[in-house]
């Protein structure tokens, strides 16, 4: 259950796994960018997995702001994210992955959006027209791709649901969080169609900044992850439309 909150604070959740090098430097910048909003803020940095020395250099950051949480064994971003949630306080509550391959000014982008629409989602969008993106064609036509797969299954109305930032109002994250189940490849599209499914239907995108890491361009991982992506996307649509597990009849069971 996500804990209360007063108005017009937001969280920003910030899912680290192998970010020992850069885990410092990216929350400096993500600061920097909220301490010039309005509204109060917190930090909620997320290990995913103890180890690698993250952690270690994570609770080198000293600052009232931020919270750093972590458990043993590697889950996946899906279940960081999640948790971190969880655990906020915000009205508004954000994630940005680390690495900061998205730049983090996104942040207070998304925030603008959300209130000139009164949207229950923003989604950080590589392909809005307005973004700046520089990541490899192979990733542009497979992300195309994917989006139409996603339009064809669940009738989402946005160009882009894997970028690695997004905000939602906490009221969303309440009615959702406690029936999500994927960890890793798709949690994207799970908490986008699972709140579409739930009547939160007020999901729009916003411009974002994007430089791929091309050191991280592994042949054999992006398969993989295509594959697992394409497994965890069928897996959703089979619970929404086959099983009806999201629905409020089937949780008022529980």
């Amino acid at each position: 259950m996500l804990n209360k909150t007063p108005n017009h604070k937001l969280s920003v959740i910030v899912p680290a796994f192998r970010q020992a090098k850069t885990i410092v430097r990216d929350f400096k910048r993500i600061e920097k960018v909220l301490s010039q909003i309005r509204y109060p803020y917190e930090i909620i940095i997320v290990v995913d997995g103890y180890g690698d020395g993250t952690y270690k250099e994570a609770k080198k950051i000293k600052s009232p702001n931020v919270k750093v949480m972590v458990y043993m064994k590697n889950q996946g971003k899906g279940h960081a994210v999640r948790l971190g949630m969880s655990k906020a306080t915000g009205d508004y509550i954000a994630f940005i992955d680390a690495g900061m391959e998205i730049d983090p000014n996104g942040i207070s982008m998304l925030l603008e959006h959300m209130e000139w629409y009164n949207a229950d989602i923003i989604v950080g969008s590589k392909r809005h027209p307005a973004s700046i993106v520089n990541y490899p064609p192979v990733r542009k036509i497979l992300s195309i791709g994917y989006q139409w797969i996603v339009w064809f299954l669940f009738h989402l109305h946005v160009r882009d649901t894997q970028a690695g930032i997004k905000i939602f109002k906490r009221k969303v994250l309440e009615k959702i969080l406690p029936r999500l189940l994927v960890k890793r490849y798709a949690f994207d599209l799970e908490m986008l169609a699972v709140s579409q499914r739930l009547g939160f239907a007020r999901i729009y995108e916003a411009p974002i900044k994007l430089t791929y890491n091309f050191s991280d361009l592994v042949h054999a991982s992006v398969l993989r992850e295509i594959y697992n992506i394409f497994i965890d996307t069928l897996a959703i649509f089979y619970r929404i439309y086959i099983l009806r597990y999201y629905d409020d009849k089937n949780w008022k069971k529980k």
